[in-house]
């Protein structure tokens, strides 16, 4: 018995694991979740290329393809971004910002670093602070479907 108790534990344990770092998992299979990048390139041009866009998506509908990346450059319709994007549960963040194409291998290991060495803690703290601060939603159209991107502000439709 003492077998069986301790089994159902460790089992009890791995699933708590997985539901809290990967909520995800407990979603049915109902409609395909588009990958986190369609919803840039997608966001970005339904906004026609801004210079700058800053929104969070939340990791429950989209496919976290860019795991592990946090700042690296992004080419949609030949404009060039450069994307700086961390994990803030139950977020993806994304900041973009229009600019010529750079080397961002060294920016990109020395923020992966910091997430690791921070154990996530401020991660997390930035997800419960977008909870917060979020004032203004869009959808944006996938080819998965709709997905809802949600800003700290409403931003205008300009160029600069």
């Amino acid at each position: 018995m003492i077998r069986s108790v301790k089994e159902v534990l460790r089992r009890t344990h791995r699933v708590f694991l997985q539901v809290a770092l990967f909520p995800s998992a407990l979603r049915r299979s109902g409609r395909p979740r588009p990958a986190a990048s369609e919803v840039l390139t997608c966001h970005l041009l339904q906004r026609n290329l801004p210079a700058w866009t800053s929104f969070c998506v939340r990791y429950s509908v989209v496919t976290n393809d860019q795991f592990g990346r946090s700042n690296f450059n992004w080419v949609v319709q030949g404009a060039n971004y450069q994307i700086l994007r961390t994990g803030c549960f139950p977020f993806i963040k994304y900041h973009c910002c229009k600019a010529p194409v750079q080397n961002l291998d060294y920016e990109d290991t020395f923020f992966s670093v910091l997430k690791v060495i921070n154990l996530g803690i401020p991660c997390f703290a930035y997800g419960m602070g977008c909870l917060m601060v979020i004032t203004a939603a869009e959808t944006v159209q996938t080819s998965a479907g709709p997905v809802t991107v949600y800003f700290a502000f409403k931003e205008k439709d300009t160029q600069y």
